[in-house]
């Protein structure tokens, strides 16, 4: 029997995530063709927050999506929990960012994502599971799907996750050193469901607050404007807690949440569930013998603040933009192979020393009390909690405008890169 033709496109994109999507619907406005491999059908869920922040937004609007429109729920910022106090946290009116986010569940999300893509003119296929690259004298020259599909490109980008078979099958494996937390979350309704404000919760305990176990970490409730609420948990160290009864974890700290936010057993309206958050560029290279990584393959995910959507939609950008200028030079020329070479660099330069403080600020956080003594004392001061919610959602502008532009720019030139 003839092996059938194999699928050409200038390239293959595996994974129709926040990242691959918004990889191929840049390049398919550029005018190249692409094919985006998803082994899910959509819609589907995924383990996340469903939180977007305003760099997520941002992102939106580089894909010429009228965020105006979209119908999501709106949220001005963060209702931070220390102890029993609160504090609130607009988001900042930037230049580059806009001051709001939104909550949409992953389901909608995602396939809001790949359907702009498929508009953009790729070709998304839903179904296809990626089971092994294709190579040709040692450089990938596409992927083989299970079913025996082939699919030939001489560029592949890999955002099939934290786990990226992909990247793993060619040799290149997460760094041990770098850092990978750990995330619950599930659903309740609550009336807290159509609120302006994302909560955060600073202190973890398993019971009475300041009279029980400080847990590492910290808690969210992201209202979803649908009659729900998403709730969970991160930890910094999923290793650490690898033997930990998580659920049970998650179950006691809920436990001490007031009455009226409707975080009770009956309201639940979802199983727990959790996911590995590869942080601060733990794997690479980021591009090798024909294949970028984009997302959380990359392992770009914020050390701060577990928060990935973001990164995963800017570095597809920036591989789309990199892939675009070495296909005015030829994708199969050492000059354009010289030119996807720099991509690692770039994302390195934009994103290293924060991501490099981040990975120090999670080996902090792992001490409860050092992070409890630094909330106490930090966030009741005006000027000092808006540049720690500046930093920790990396929100600043270029160039900078004000003080805590230049304080943060200041404390990065210092920062070891990751």
């Amino acid at each position: 029997m003839s092996t059938p033709a194999a699928t050409t496109a200038d390239v293959i994109v595996v994974g129709a995530g926040p990242g691959g999507s918004a990889t191929a619907a840049h390049l398919a406005k550029s005018g190249l063709s692409v094919v985006v491999l998803e082994k899910a059908h959509f819609p589907r869920d995924k383990v996340c927050g469903d939180g977007l922040t305003p760099r997520a937004v941002a992102e939106l609007a580089r894909l010429g999506v009228d965020t105006g429109k979209l119908g999501w729920i709106r949220n001005r910022g963060l209702r931070v929990h220390v102890g029993n106090r609160q504090h609130f946290l607009d988001w900042p009116d930037l230049t580059d960012f806009p001051p709001y986010g939104f909550g949409v569940r992953r389901r909608v999300f995602d396939q809001f994502l790949a359907q702009t893509a498929r508009l953009a003119g790729a070709d998304v296929r839903f179904g296809v599971r990626v089971d092994a690259p294709w190579l040709r004298r040692g450089r990938l020259v596409g992927v083989i799907a299970k079913d025996g599909q082939r699919f030939e490109a001489p560029v592949v980008v890999a955002a099939d996750g934290g786990s990226s078979r992909l990247g793993v099958a060619m040799g290149l494996h997460r760094i041990e050193s770098r850092p990978v937390g750990v995330a619950l979350r599930t659903y309740y309704r609550s009336p807290r469901s159509d609120d302006e404000w994302m909560d955060s919760w600073l202190e973890l305990w398993d019971g009475p607050v300041g009279r029980s176990h400080l847990l590492p970490g910290y808690g969210w409730g992201f209202p979803l404007g649908d009659g729900t609420v998403n709730v969970g948990m991160g930890l910094p160290d999923a290793h650490r807690f690898r033997d930990t009864d998580l659920r049970d974890v998650m179950g006691r700290w809920l436990r001490t949440m007031p009455e009226e936010y409707g975080l009770a057993p009956a309201n639940q309206a979802g199983p727990v569930q959790g996911a590995a958050l590869p942080m601060g560029f733990n794997r690479a290279p980021l591009y090798s013998a024909g294949l970028l990584l984009v997302g959380d393959a990359a392992g770009l995910v914020n050390p701060f603040t577990g928060e990935g959507i973001s990164y995963a939609m800017e570095s597809g950008r920036f591989a789309a933009e990199h892939i675009v200028e070495a296909a005015s030079r030829g994708l199969d020329t050492r000059a354009g192979r010289q030119i996807l070479g720099r991509y690692e660099q770039y994302l390195r330069e934009q994103w290293g020393r924060y991501f490099g403080l981040g990975n120090l600020f999670g080996r902090i956080i792992a001490h409860p009390s050092v992070m409890r003594l630094a909330a106490h004392y930090g966030l009741p001061i005006p000027g000092l909690r808006m540049l720690t919610h500046r930093m920790l959602s990396h929100l600043t502008d270029h160039p900078a405008h004000d003080a805590y532009d230049r304080i943060i720019a200041a404390l990065l030139k210092l920062a070891p890169r990751a």
